[in-house]
């Protein structure tokens, strides 16, 4: 029997009027409580539908003692809270202390849209795509840094700061005067003890809401907002004054690197890192020449982008489902599907806004058309019960159509049913969007799940051809920076030759090695080749996490060398291989080096190696490399099960310990050796300890025969 819910929705906003009126309709859901609310969750004919089974009840959204009285007084089991503020705070683990469950992250989790700073250390971490940055909490070294920049740039304030924290200067005395008024003057009050100054980026913006338990994600048509009060993205900054969706600009090839490069690998690397995402993580994303990159992340709904969105969810799509499955950890379970159409957002602010506004002015309401949706976030019921203007933005108007022209012009129709004195609202939304279409755009006829791939057709990609071929670089990977790799390791390559492959070159499809030339010092017709291969292991996290890569490539020749020196054979080739989900030529051509630098050390060639981009295997930046070795050795009389090294081995050998210890082989043939000889067995010199630091631990493994 599918469980009944009764859900708490916690805010006063738009979002949350959006967000109580669709899951009312759930089937799965018996009612909805909203704290405090807002007029159109209190009054339900304010909407074109019954909201009948939504109550408001006053308490402020940062009481979290008597919001979690009130869940367990009601037999409330789903709690949704809206705003960034009480998720910031931790609001989920007070619900969750009493057993009930909370869509949204943990006080942890939800630091990535709580601290600007901390969101750009973990990608910078983590190898996510976004703009170049300093964070800075001292003023005076903040003045100094963009004294010295170059560039334009963005400046941030760490802390919430009701979504205008962002400050996009012209000139270098207008940055100088907003980094004033964020550290000095105290704009922003403790959100600016710490500012973000990045570059600026030109492009594109999306925003992409995506549900997560902790491992899948599944995301909602891009959307692009309007932040600027004014026509033309002019004029202060808003909380936002429309949006539409799809964009037009996301293609399904776009998308499919956004999920690959940025949303699952953010989801992945957090978990990792010990602070697993549940809920909705909004991104926000600037569409730039070299690829999408990340502005910024929230942690909840966005507003007006929800409104926007929850309109174009199919019938058979249960919003209060899909959030019981990302708190339970079966999103991958349910089905997010849209339809295919567009949708379109006009927000309607009071007078005076984004500055000091005016409040309690009379609102008049007119028939809404079909197909459109009001949505209330600033008002409320007087007295009288006759619902008032009380907030900046006041009130939103929502439609969906098969065209985007449609959608907007009907959303603009809807608006003008809304009236109260001093009403404004821009009248250009999708203005880039509209401006850049020359034909009418129409959607697909059936409903698509976003997370998946769409059809050619898909909304936001008019006239598509179908017969597109198929590419490497559709595929995510970069024949390009392949080659600029093969350029970066060529001199690398050759500083490895030694007698028997004196041209070790790159780009062919097998290496060589003449035995006769090889100064090998052995009978003729003696030699007999041995062959080991071998990785590094979970070593390779160390590396990830300090982001150095070159001495997991030393380790990885010790590994495989190291196999065959225990064996009696003197290493002579070496290959490699490196497979990565997107490759960077900086950190490949670094492991590259190490490997380079171990072979010198083994004295053997590297002779080859492989370079793989696997998009959607591999996450994050991360890589994984396998090495392989070949030696020789005069096997006479001896067999590799032998208690005594062979005479090669024995006679120009000498073990030598290096720091991280050696090879499990090479200490199985130390034992073995010692055993046989009478002489102490030992697996680790006294006075050497186990390294206990990350610098210790990144320590290469030396190559035995490196003393030799």
């Amino acid at each position: 029997m599918i469980e009944r819910l009764r859900i708490l929705v916690i805010g006063s906003g738009g979002r949350e009027h959006a967000l109580a009126r669709t899951l009312s309709h759930s089937p799965s859901v018996d009612i909805v409580h909203v704290c405090p609310g807002n007029g159109g969750t209190a009054l339900s004919s304010s909407t074109s539908d019954d909201d009948s089974a939504v109550l408001n009840f006053d308490i402020p959204v940062d009481d979290f003692t008597s919001l979690v009285s009130h869940a367990k007084k009601h037999g409330i089991n789903l709690v949704v809270p809206g705003p960034e503020a009480p998720l910031v705070a931790g609001i989920c683990s007070y619900f969750q202390a009493v057993g009930i469950r909370c869509f949204g992250p943990s006080r942890a989790a939800a630091r990535m849209e709580g601290s600007k700073a901390h969101a750009k250390e973990f990608m910078q971490r983590h190898g996510i795509p976004t703009a170049s940055f300093r964070n800075l909490a001292d003023y005076e070294e903040a003045r100094r840094y963009l004294d010295g920049v170059g560039h334009q740039v963005v400046i941030k304030a760490d802390g919430l700061a009701a979504g205008k924290g962002v400050m996009i200067p012209k000139s270098r005395d207008e940055a100088q005067k907003a980094l004033k008024a964020i550290m000095l003057d105290r704009q922003f009050g403790t959100a600016g003890d710490e500012v973000v100054i990045e570059e600026f980026l030109e492009g594109e913006e999306l925003s992409v809401l995506t549900f997560s338990d902790g491992y899948t994600i599944k995301s909602l048509p891009p959307a692009q907002d309007h932040k600027r009060i004014f026509d033309g993205d002019t004029g202060p900054n808003t909380g936002g004054m429309g949006c539409y969706a799809p964009t037009k600009v996301a293609s399904m090839e776009l998308m499919a690197e956004i999920n690959r490069t940025i949303l699952q690998p953010t989801i992945d690397c957090m978990r990792r890192e010990g602070t697993p995402f549940v809920g909705l993580l909004f991104t926000g994303l600037m569409v730039t020449k070299s690829g999408p990159k990340v502005i910024e992340y929230n942690v909840r709904f966005g507003d007006p982008e929800i409104q926007t969105l929850l309109p174009l969810l199919s019938k058979d799509t249960d919003l209060a489902r899909v959030m019981l499955a990302c708190t339970e950890h079966w999103l991958d379970g349910v089905e997010l599907k849209v339809e295919p159409k567009f949708s379109a957002t006009v927000v309607a602010s009071a007078e005076g806004y984004p500055g000091s506004y005016v409040k309690h002015r009379p609102m008049r309401f007119d028939p809404v058309p079909k197909d459109t949706y009001i949505f209330h976030a600033g008002t409320e019921l007087d007295k009288n019960k006759k619902l008032v203007t009380v907030g900046g933005r006041v009130i939103a108007a929502t439609a969906t159509a098969a065209s985007l022209e449609e959608a907007v012009a009907k959303a603009y129709r809807g608006i003008k049913t809304v009236h109260f004195e001093g009403m404004h609202y821009r009248t250009d939304i999708a203005h880039r969007a509209l401006k850049a279409t020359t034909t009418t755009t129409t959607a697909n006829t059936k409903p698509t799940s976003p997370s998946s791939p769409a059809p050619p057709s898909s909304p936001g990609r008019p006239n598509e051809n179908k017969n597109t071929p198929l590419t490497y670089a559709s595929a995510g990977v970069s024949i390009s920076s392949g080659n600029a790799l093969i350029q970066r390791i060529k001199p690398l390559i050759a500083s490895t030759s030694r007698p028997g492959s004196p041209h070790t070159t790159i780009g062919g499809f097998g290496g060589s090695f003449d035995l006769n030339s090889a100064n090998l010092s052995l009978p003729p017709l003696a030699p007999t080749l041995i062959a080991a291969i071998d990785g590094v292991g979970t070593k390779l996290k160390i590396a990830f996490a300090m982001g150095k890569h070159d001495t997991v490539g030393i380790d990885l020749v010790a590994m495989n060398v190291n196999d065959l020196v225990v064996q009696g054979a003197e290493p002579v080739l070496f290959l490699d291989a490196f497979t990565t989900s997107k490759l960077d030529v900086e950190v490949a051509a670094e492991f590259v080096a190490g490997v380079a630098r171990g072979c010198r050390e083994a004295g053997c060639a590297l002779v080859g190696g492989e370079t793989a981009e696997m998009p959607g295997l591999l996450v994050g930046g991360e890589y994984d490399v396998i090495g392989a070795a070949v030696g020789v050795v005069d096997t006479r009389g001896w067999s590799a099960s032998s208690p005594t090294p062979p005479p090669w081995s024995r006679a120009t050998c000498s073990w030598r310990w290096p720091a991280a210890g050696a090879t499990p082989t090479a200490s199985a043939w130390c034992a073995r050796s010692s055993r046989a000889s009478g002489s102490p067995t030992s697996t680790r010199p006294p006075g050497i300890p186990a390294p206990a630091s990350a610098s210790a631990c990144s320590r290469p493994r030396a190559s035995t025969c490196a003393a030799c």
